[in-house]
């Protein structure tokens, strides 16, 4: 009897479905170890994972406490000294091949076309490897403690996205496709300034991933398109959360959890293009701020 071959992106899907239902989705709290400090994965070589690795590696980093931001395969290990210790088990991170097949094209003729497939490596904390240079012991730094007042760097860089968000007392934080506005409670009203921010970034997110922009959220015609664009935002506020260095707060209800486990239990590839169009978005206003960095996209291997 064959092999079952390995389903890498039901695999990730079932890991953040039990990271939600267990309550801790890995972008409400991406920190590792007792540190209590939060970053971006990154690369053997420094570079930074992105999209779908960012949450795996989190979900990885979280449950099992590992402190060190970096990952890689048992190979980049040897090559750089290192060695990982007998026992321990490796965490899939994603990467696309392409392959290609005749097909007949609209005129009858035969077309030759590529297609993209899932692929994955094994990859290792720093954490698991023993030998690797002192700097490869990356550990992230604790996040800032923003107290309950406005911080000046955080409003210059939402302020730099060139977003259009108007404050009043209306209590309820929102994006206004109509009149194309972020609209936000004063800062004083939130229990701390990182739930402001926080809340902020994922307005943000529903802004810039709209049709005028990204153009991923159009009307949501359907519970399974709500979903999938809260999901979308939450995950790009959480990138911005972390790359600004405060901790991610948010208070979504029952109802938002209800709908992601839904949409992630009836498509195995939402997961998938959920953090690729907050990926998407995060690295669009990276560049409207002018902290944009290059980095290996989804397709390069570990």
């Amino acid at each position: 009897m064959a092999k079952a071959r390995f389903d890498i992106k039901q695999h990730i899907t079932d890991t953040i479905i039990a990271q939600i239902e267990a309550g801790t989705p890995p972008w409400r709290k991406p920190w590792t170890g007792s540190a209590s400090g939060a970053c971006f994965p990154l690369r053997h070589n420094g570079e930074p994972y992105k999209g779908i690795n960012v949450l795996m590696l989190w979900a990885t980093g979280m449950s099992r406490g590992f402190n060190s931001a970096r990952w890689m395969t048992f190979k980049q290990a040897l090559d750089l000294g290192g060695c990982v210790r007998k026992g321990e088990t490796s965490t899939k991170s994603v990467f696309y091949g392409t392959f290609e097949k005749d097909v007949e094209g609209s005129n009858g003729e035969t077309e030759t076309r590529a297609s993209r497939f899932a692929k994955y490596n094994n990859v290792f904390n720093a954490d698991q490897i023993d030998g690797l240079p002192e700097d490869y012991y990356v550990r992230p730094e604790p996040p800032r403690d923003l107290g309950t007042k406005a911080d000046a760097e955080l409003d210059a860089f939402f302020a730099a996205t060139g977003a259009e968000i108007t404050t009043s007392d209306d209590p309820r934080a929102f994006y206004d496709p109509v009149k194309d506005l972020i609209h936000m409670p004063p800062i004083g009203t939130f229990f701390d300034a990182a739930g402001f921010y926080g809340t902020l970034a994922h307005e943000c997110g529903h802004y810039f991933l709209a049709e005028r922009r990204i153009g991923t959220q159009k009307k949501f015609s359907t519970k399974a398109e709500y979903a999938a664009g809260e999901l979308e935002a939450e995950i790009f506020s959480s990138f911005v959360a972390i790359h600004l260095g405060f901790e991610p707060h948010f208070d979504q209800t029952a109802s938002y959890v209800e709908g992601w486990l839904k949409c992630l239990k009836a498509d195995k590839n939402a997961i998938f293009a959920a953090a690729a169009q907050a990926q998407k978005a995060f690295d669009h206003v990276l560049d409207l701020t002018g902290r944009s960095k290059s980095g290996p996209d989804e397709q390069e291997a570990a």
